[in-house]
């Protein structure tokens, strides 16, 4: 399937973000992060984005583990090849394990969860797929999580959710 918009370059981008994209590709581990070429060339509207993305990740409150768990669970449900292509990476720096990552893929019903790790994948799960979350998921939540914890997971999940549908509606091909 072909890209609906090319990635851009300095032409498209504009200096600033031909920059951004340069540094974030390079933080990527690739000479291409086709996710920034592409949607860099909103100009000032990457930007904005940009700077909310990076509050949730990598500058989030949430443990870096815990993030990569949601987003990883984000992209499987989502079949959003580039998102769990850069987040297998990131999450292995973070401690996501093959098995773990086989684990994400089962979901919360998988065994070796902690109660905490279960009721987050619950949670994405659940505002995935119904855009809500139920009471009992609430409480299992809250149970682990500070008030605003529980903001930046239901932030998260729904950012990792948003651009996996960018993504794919783009057809942004992986960068490698």
């Amino acid at each position: 399937m072909e890209p609906r918009i090319t990635p851009g370059r300095l032409r498209e981008l504009g200096p600033v973000n031909w920059i951004v994209w340069q540094v974030l590709s390079r933080a990527a581990g690739t000479d291409d992060a086709h996710l920034f070429s592409t949607l860099g060339q909103a100009r000032g509207l990457f930007r904005g984005w940009l700077h909310f993305s990076g509050r949730l990740m990598p500058g989030g409150t949430l443990r870096r583990y815990e993030t990569e768990l949601a987003i990883l669970r984000v992209a499987h449900l989502r079949s959003c090849e580039y998102e769990m292509d850069h987040h297998i990476r990131l999450g292995k720096r973070a401690g996501v394990t093959p098995e773990i990552l086989d684990r994400v893929r089962v979901g919360p019903s998988a065994p070796g969860w902690t109660p905490k790790e279960q009721a987050l994948l619950t949670a994405v799960d659940e505002l995935v797929t119904t855009r809500d979350l139920s009471d009992t998921t609430w409480q299992a939540l809250a149970a682990h999580y500070s008030q605003p914890k529980l903001i930046e997971i239901v932030l998260l999940v729904n950012q990792y959710e948003g651009l996996a549908s960018t993504i794919t509606a783009l057809r942004i091909q992986l960068d490698h």
